[in-house]
């Protein structure tokens, strides 16, 4: 019976390590809903730059801002974003700079971007298969530039997966966002990583760059953040755009 069948899926989502008679880890798939509550953050990868653009939650008035960061810079050419849990993302962002330290210490050279990807879900994919703990409640995705120079994006999931990516989100909302990238994602508009990143995000997102936060890594440069004024600036533009387009696909009354 239906009521008998459900009770005994009850039992499969209190241990991590059980499967449930169809294939399913309960606690892994629980984690992936909290990712799914997580501000929105889109990643979008060009020739020559890559882009994070993501939702700036609203923070108390006394609240110091800079303390709620959503992008971290892990390497000199290695940037990490997330999506769920902050307080996870923060463990594992500190285990993850301690490893790129390391690495360099070893092997006297900068960690490629998906040495830092493998690592990353290597922990994640550890903690859904061990006794007594449970799955980071987060999905991250990481950007950066290779020694041959080459642009890198990829995203990390609870179960310890990891792809590989031209333009992806994640977080709240991700489904509609990753549909607008698949139909507006090309060649040519991602020479402008920054104004389809937002352009992305503010199909979800209240305009203003209050609520978007913006950073763009370029080959053999720092991590720059975009200001509000700036983020303000491409904002604008795509509101114009966007009321230009209405405006045209109106029929002009005569």
């Amino acid at each position: 019976p239906a009521p008998r069948r459900a009770g005994n899926m009850a039992r499969y989502d209190r241990a991590i390590t059980v499967f449930s008679p169809d294939g399913h880890l309960f606690q892994v798939e629980y984690a992936m809903e909290a990712v799914r509550k997580g501000t929105t953050a889109v990643g979008v990868r060009s020739k020559d730059h890559i882009v994070f653009a993501v939702e700036r939650k609203s923070t108390a008035k006394l609240q110091e801002a800079r303390t709620v960061r959503k992008i971290h810079k892990l390497d000199d050419n290695i940037v990490l974003s997330f999506a769920g849990l902050t307080a996870d993302a923060r463990v594992l962002i500190n285990r993850t700079l301690i490893e790129c330290q390391s690495y360099r210490l070893t092997f006297e050279d900068s960690p490629s971007v998906e040495y830092v990807a493998e690592y990353v879900s290597g922990i994640q994919q550890r903690y859904t298969q061990s006794g007594g703990v449970r799955p980071f409640g987060i999905s991250t995705l990481i950007m950066g530039f290779d020694a041959d120079g080459e642009p890198r994006l990829f995203q990390t999931e609870p179960s310890g997966n990891y792809t590989a990516w031209k333009a992806v989100a994640i977080g709240r909302n991700m489904k509609t966002v990753k549909e607008f990238l698949e139909k507006n994602y090309s060649e040519e508009t991602a020479l402008d990583g920054v104004k389809l990143a937002c352009r992305a995000l503010l199909e979800v997102v209240e305009a203003g760059g209050k609520n978007i936060e913006v950073a763009v890594l370029r080959k053999g440069q720092d991590l720059q953040f975009l200001s509000e004024e700036e983020v303000d600036v491409v904002v604008n533009a795509i509101e114009a755009e966007k009321a230009e387009a209405d405006k045209q696909k109106k029929p002009s009354s005569t």
